[in-house]
């Protein structure tokens, strides 16, 4: 074989090589797709607890300027008695109404929930919001009524969500609508009347509750763990207590706000 000869066969060899790394190449990089995420667990009930406890206000709240409602006279009217303003409402003994209390941490992020398929229901009365706070799931519908006769309009005004402001004449059918992400105290305001006024808390799972006069609050289904609950009252902030809740077991936690402490 000729010099000539033996170099034509050798680029023939070394190009029949790259071919065939080449086509290596291809096979490696073509992967099966990757399998779509599962579903996060859900909770185990029969070692699930509970922690239950109460909120009270020490001493007195200061006393608060009644609303003027006068420039709408139906809305005067709706009232026998000067309203005030539900910043701080309390019950027996100090107990405190309105507050959200939540589990703040602790719940670990693979669980799922499935927001529930009742509405919440906030109604407009008197010119106005009640309840004063209301607290939602994810996805949950909020159910609005307008019990005047009289217009209103709600508007939500959140950070994290999507902002909506509708209107509601005398006979309107309810407005319901709901939030795609967590979000706390979300305040709502009524452009007609600028004294209503209230807040929505939304949650991606199960673990919260609005106190009413009796002060009282219990979070059920709790898988055991260490928990940090936070207590949030619209004029005095917030207060975080942690708990330990045993397979099947119970905690209590009990929340002190003072008059002043959000002044």
């Amino acid at each position: 074989m000729n010099t000539k000869l033996l170099n034509l066969t050798l680029a023939a060899v070394l190009a029949a090589s790259v071919a065939g790394c080449g086509d290596k190449k291809d096979e490696s990089t073509s992967q099966p797709a990757a399998p779509a995420p599962t579903a996060g667990k859900t909770v185990d009930q029969s070692t699930a607890g509970s922690v239950s406890g109460t909120v009270t206000l020490t001493g007195t709240a200061p006393a608060a300027k009644p609303i003027n409602m006068s420039a709408e006279p139906y809305c005067q009217k709706s009232h026998t008695s000067p309203v005030i303003p539900p910043e701080v409402v309390t019950g027996d003994k100090g107990a405190l109404a309105d507050v959200v209390i939540y589990v703040k941490d602790g719940l670990p992020a693979d669980y799922t929930f499935t927001p529930p398929s009742t509405a919440v229901p906030l109604d407009q009365k008197g010119c106005m919001y009640d309840p004063h706070v209301i607290a939602v799931m994810t996805g949950q519908n909020i159910e609005v009524k307008n019990d005047d006769q009289t217009t209103h309009n709600i508007h939500p005004m959140p950070k994290d969500n999507r902002e909506w402001n509708k209107s509601q004449p005398p006979g309107a059918a309810p407005i319901a609508d709901s939030f795609a992400r967590a979000e706390n105290a979300i305040p709502v305001k009524c452009n007609v009347h600028p004294w209503m006024k209230s807040y929505i808390f939304v949650f991606k799972n199960p673990y919260y509750a609005v106190t009413t006069k009796d002060g009282k609050f219990e979070l059920k289904g709790l898988p055991p763990g260490t928990y940090t609950i936070e207590a949030w009252q619209e004029k005095y902030g917030t207060q975080d207590q942690t708990v330990t809740i045993p397979a099947k077991g119970t905690a209590t936690a009990a929340f002190t706000f003072k008059p002043g402490s959000g002044d």
